[in-house]
């Protein structure tokens, strides 16, 4: 099954594959929705040769810079939706030349799991605001049924720096 979205003032066709939940490319859509202005060159699901593939990611661009120091990796920004290992989230930022790991949840316990990454990733790979966790509210799925998503309103979600 298909969806279409207005996010950002672009047109996204997001799929939702056998197994994976409407919240999940939900997720996608609203990182995607709240990075492409920052992000030029933010992708969906783009296979980009690493042990992991990234829901949402930037590869870097020959030009210019990005912030927190993110310039120098070979991903400026990459997104993880709904389920992720602590394996993978230590791994992504100690081998993954990732410049900012975003992750992406709907309605989690943020308290626990902000205390679960940081025994999971050293304080070094956490530092200048490079992991960060978006809980958003329960009822999201709600507050965007048109999917037409032009910025997302701080009021949807909390943004902790891990």
């Amino acid at each position: 099954m298909h969806y279409d979205f207005e996010l950002a003032g672009r047109r996204v066709r997001l799929w939702q594959r056998t197994g994976e939940s409407y919240g999940h490319v939900l997720l996608k859509a609203l990182g995607y929705a709240m990075f492409v202005g920052e992000h030029a060159r933010l992708e969906i699901e783009l296979r980009v040769g690493l042990r992991y593939k990234p829901d949402l990611v930037a590869r870097s661009e020959s030009s210019g810079g990005d912030p927190a120091g993110a310039a120098a990796a070979r991903f400026p920004f990459w997104g993880e939706c709904g389920m992720v290992s602590m394996r993978k989230v230590a791994w992504l930022l100690k081998h993954g030349d990732v410049g900012r790991l975003a992750l992406f949840k709907i309605d989690c316990g943020v308290a626990p799991l902000v205390k679960e990454l940081r025994e999971a990733v050293e304080p070094r790979y956490r530092e200048g605001g490079r992991l960060l966790l978006f809980n958003f509210v329960e009822e999201i799925e709600k507050l965007s049924a048109a999917r037409r998503i032009e910025r997302v309103p701080e009021s949807w979600y909390t943004k902790t720096i891990v």
